[in-house]
């Protein structure tokens, strides 16, 4: 047996639609031509016949003139009967640009005005039924909402940060930030920033491990200090020897020294060290001058080849890391995004108040986009429709009500009938 290919569908089963109205154009002429067919045949027995045969002839010629004249009113709707410019025929191909206007009344009156549309979304509650689609139970697939949402989502994000320019991006993003770091003035939360730390004792980590670094420091450098001591010592001192006493010396001083100081909580260079820091978090809000430096430090700072090329190794491993985790459907960014809908669509089922406030802003929005973008909205379906050549709105129409207009022909056959035979029984009669 030959398979046939099926007809694809278009423009919500246009094709489908149309070979329907086909099918049953053709059953209407059909019925058409068998009433004509009874009528000639049996013209002749209803003269000489039985007096049944006048009503079935009656029967078929009044079906016939019936089925005639709704043909003739059906095909005037879309073309010219037999291709005869009868006027007032071809009505829709004819009057195009008419309809066109009248669709786009229609809409503007009764779709597009903001009391329609405040009226219509009165009775919608748009947070539940975005929290009952996002809470769904997955289909047969496995798949849910979430998830479509969510992949797409991720996929394409990560579509974007691959096809766009890095460097540029990344330009663009340090530019960025760079603008509102210079309009922070750093100097003054520094300073709050470091007397917050002291008020609640966090600085005193921080010169603890000062002190060990320095001690540290010393040890790694000692052959260092003993060669700059040797050489500044005097000339006689070196050749008796006492300039290695005298390093050795100094090296212990200062490892008792900061050992003193790191174990001594109470030790005065401590508290020099701590009044300096005091010092310093007033000037950094106070004093005008320790301001100013500190915006020249960050200025240079931002403005230094370095930290731009810094910036850009720092970025680009972001941007690898987004593209890395929105593709990671189960783990990434995907379940992150997942886990949030669902937090959301729980609360937009449960909470009444957020209810109110999103429907509300939902109203709000539709009534403007009615308001500001209703008349642009008409305008487009009208040029569009006016735009459509006559053999295309003809042939849309006609598949849509086709199938329709052809009951009404068949109609109209079988009710003509039935009037004839009425009227032949009347006349019998009389």
């Amino acid at each position: 047996m030959e398979n046939k290919r099926p007809v694809p569908l278009k423009f919500g089963g246009e094709p489908l639609t149309a070979d329907r109205a086909r099918r049953m154009r053709w059953t209407a002429t059909g019925l058409l031509a068998a009433m004509a067919g009874v009528f000639f045949s049996t013209h002749a027995l209803a003269q000489t016949g039985h007096p049944a045969w006048g009503y079935v002839n009656a029967f078929a010629e009044a079906a016939m003139v019936g089925g005639l004249a709704d043909w003739f009113a059906v095909t005037a709707l879309f073309r010219h009967p037999l291709g005869v410019p009868i006027p007032h025929t071809a009505i829709i191909p004819s009057n195009k640009d008419r309809i066109a206007d009248t669709m786009a009344q229609f809409l503007r009156e009764n779709f597009l005005t903001p009391a329609v549309v405040a009226r219509r979304m009165s009775n919608m509650n748009v947070a539940r039924a975005i929290g009952d689609f996002l809470v769904d139970s997955p289909n047969k697939s496995g798949d849910d909402a979430r998830s479509r949402i969510t992949s797409g989502a991720a996929e394409l994000l990560a579509e974007v940060l691959e096809s766009l320019d890095p460097q540029r991006l990344g330009n663009q993003v340090r530019s960025g930030l760079g603008s509102q770091l210079a309009k922070i003035d750093v100097s003054p939360l520094a300073g709050r920033m470091l007397e917050s730390a002291m008020t609640d004792q966090r600085h005193i980590p921080l010169i603890n491990g000062f002190i060990r670094w320095a001690g540290l420091t010393l040890e790694d450098n000692e052959e260092t200090v003993r060669e700059i001591i040797h050489t500044r010592v005097a000339g006689v001192l070196r050749w008796a020897g006492l300039d290695k006493t005298i390093s050795s010396n100094v090296l212990d001083g200062l490892y008792k020294l900061l050992a003193e100081v790191l174990v001594n909580p109470d030790h005065p260079l401590r508290g020099k060290v701590e009044e300096g820091l005091h010092k310093l978090s007033q000037d950094l809000q106070h004093d005008h001058e320790t301001r100013e430096r500190v915006e020249e430090m960050k200025r240079d700072l931002l403005e230094n080849p370095a930290v731009a090329e810094w910036w850009m190794g720092v970025w680009e491993r972001i941007r690898l890391s987004l593209i890395r985790r929105a593709r990671e459907s189960d783990t990434g960014l995907g379940m992150e995004m997942r886990n949030g809908l669902a937090d959301l669509g729980h609360a937009l089922k449960q909470d009444e108040r957020l209810q109110v406030q999103i429907n509300r802003f939902a109203r709000r929005t539709a009534v403007g986009v009615a308001t500001r973008y209703g008349s642009g909205i008409v305008t487009l379906v009208s040029e569009t429709v006016k735009r459509w050549d006559a053999t295309t709105i003809t042939g849309r129409i006609e598949s849509a009500v086709g199938r329709d207009l052809q009951f009404i022909r068949i109609n109209g056959t079988l009710v003509g009938g039935l009037v004839g035979m009425t009227l032949h029984f009347i006349v019998s009669f009389l």
